[in-house]
């Protein structure tokens, strides 16, 4: 067993600090991290513990799992190293991947100014 712990179910208004002190209570905390979503900081409620021992891992997930910490009930488990990710491909050949090269033509109307798109009874533009 490793010395870090996976932490869910956290409240989003907890802060590292919170968690270094609950977790303080079964043994010596080396870190804490709490994820956030990349573009607005908000917390994914969920975080990484890391103690000083193994023995006080252990303890720390007997003890703290289903607990109840800021009204609500914890999960404590031992982390899982994290999974290779695979490349993502968004496509586009290095075009930014958007269009794809597919044309803008596409759309509302006929950007080109001919009748084609300009609907039953209507005018195209000329």
């Amino acid at each position: 067993m490793g010395k870090k712990l996976y932490v869910g179910s956290i409240s989003f208004n907890a802060s590292e600090e919170d968690l270094i002190k609950l977790f303080s209570t079964i043994g010596e905390v080396e870190s804490a991290k709490i994820i956030t979503d990349a573009n607005t900081g908000q917390s994914k409620g969920f975080a990484f513990i890391e103690m000083a021992s193994e023995e006080d891992a252990k303890k720390a997930i007997t003890d703290l799992n289903g607990s109840s910490f800021m009204e609500r009930a914890i999960v404590v488990n031992e982390a899982r190293p994290k999974a290779p990710r695979e490349k993502r491909d968004f496509g586009g050949a290095g075009r930014g991947g958007f269009d794809r090269g597919r044309g803008g033509a596409g759309g509302f109307g006929n950007s080109r100014g001919g009748r084609g798109s300009a609907g039953p009874g209507r005018k195209g533009r000329r």
